[in-house]
């Protein structure tokens, strides 16, 4: 089995700075893409960024500058860096990672249980 969890949540005010991490552990042969994603209350979950293996990112358009998704492929985790935060980033944020549990095995996307950041103004 494979788990990813999250940390790093929590309360901050506007133009403040959090730093989330998320690491995967388990039966792990190769891990693909890892990103994050975040959902707001009555909203769809949507995506803030990915990085590849090799360290290539993108980022949704409205966290472009202000957050940095990085990874330590030997750790197995993905952090994401939010400065510069807006009452607007409120959401519960989600890592995501496509990972290879074996050998001539397909990947399959993981997702961690959601932490909670708050923005207030």
């Amino acid at each position: 089995q494979v788990q990813l969890v999250e940390s790093g949540g929590g309360l901050v005010q506007a133009g403040g700075s959090l730093r989330l991490s998320c690491a995967a552990s388990g039966r792990i042969f190769r891990i693909n893409d890892m990103g994050w994603y975040r959902q707001a209350p009555g909203k769809q979950r949507e995506l803030v960024g990915t990085v590849t293996s090799g360290g290539f990112t993108n980022y949704e358009a409205s966290v472009k500058g202000r957050f940095t998704i990085s990874r330590d492929n030997a750790k197995n985790t993905v952090y994401l860096q939010m400065n510069s935060l807006r009452p607007e980033d409120t959401a519960v944020y989600y890592c995501h990672a496509d990972i290879i549990s074996s050998v001539l095995v397909a990947a399959v996307g993981y997702w961690g249980q959601g932490t909670q950041v708050t923005v207030s103004s």
